[in-house]
């Protein structure tokens, strides 16, 4: 048993799925600092300074704070804002990473082709043969 989780796990594919988790994970970070510090207080800047992790429905009667986090201090909160914000994030690591699967899509074709081109072309020896039979046909 031992050794069959050691060829599981020697598994290239296995390993490239650990590596692509670990990165998606620090990438994540990338993108949410990206909303957070630098989109959405353009974002706010443009449409009068507003701020969406702030925007929040009290959902009882007790709730009074003017920040999310105070509010989630006195009780149950409707955080609308954070979504709106969660989503901008996704939408943007989802167009990321579309950008980044077109790019290997359009590399992988165009070596494809490359092959493609490759193996169509005759051998040089052939070629040479081609030539000669094309002068002697001229005489």
């Amino acid at each position: 048993m031992l050794k069959e989780f050691q060829e599981f796990i020697a598994r290239g594919n296995v390993m490239d799925l650990a590596v692509g988790v670990i990165i998606g994970g620090a990438f994540g970070l990338i993108v949410s600092s990206l909303v957070d510090d630098i989109i959405m207080p353009v974002v706010g800047a443009i449409f009068g300074g507003f701020d969406f992790s702030n925007y929040f429905l009290p959902l009882s009667s007790g709730v009074t704070a003017s920040t999310l986090a105070a509010a989630r201090e006195q009780g149950a909160v409707f955080a609308y804002g954070n979504f709106i914000t969660v989503v901008i994030n996704f939408l943007i690591l989802a167009w990321i990473i579309f950008l980044m699967v077109k790019a290997v899509n359009t590399l992988r074709r165009r070596l494809e082709a490359e092959k493609a081109a490759e193996a169509e072309a005759a051998p040089a020896d052939v070629q040479l043969l081609t030539e000669i039979r094309d002068l002697l046909a001229k005489k």
